[in-house]
């Protein structure tokens, strides 16, 4: 009778300490994911900032004035402009065709 409350105590202990054991590793793991939670919640504010950032430096106006500015470029005349119509065979001066008719609009 002794034998047999012995080994259900020392059941009773091991299941006991399982049961601490098991507490201890959802703490454990709950605060690694609030701790991911906000690292994911950090990314999405840079992402954000990225992307405004991203817009702001391809913004059209800024292109434009970089391409003004420091390459010299301008918008050409309209009588310098050619439409590129696909399906046709052009004439250039190599000689070459090319599968599509320039013409101006």
């Amino acid at each position: 009778m002794i034998r047999v409350q012995l080994i259900l105590a020392t059941i009773t202990v091991l299941c006991a300490l399982s049961v601490i054991n098991a507490n201890h590793q959802a703490r454990k793991l709950f605060v690694a994911l609030g701790a991911e939670q906000k690292h994911a919640r950090d990314l999405e504010t840079e992402w954000g900032q990225l992307q405004l950032e991203q817009s702001t430096w391809a913004a059209h106006i800024r292109v434009e004035n970089l391409a003004r500015e420091k390459l010299g470029m301008r918008q050409p005349a309209p009588r310098d402009i050619m439409a590129v119509e696909p399906g046709a065979v052009a004439d250039v001066p190599t000689g070459s065709t090319t599968g599509s008719t320039l013409s101006r609009p």
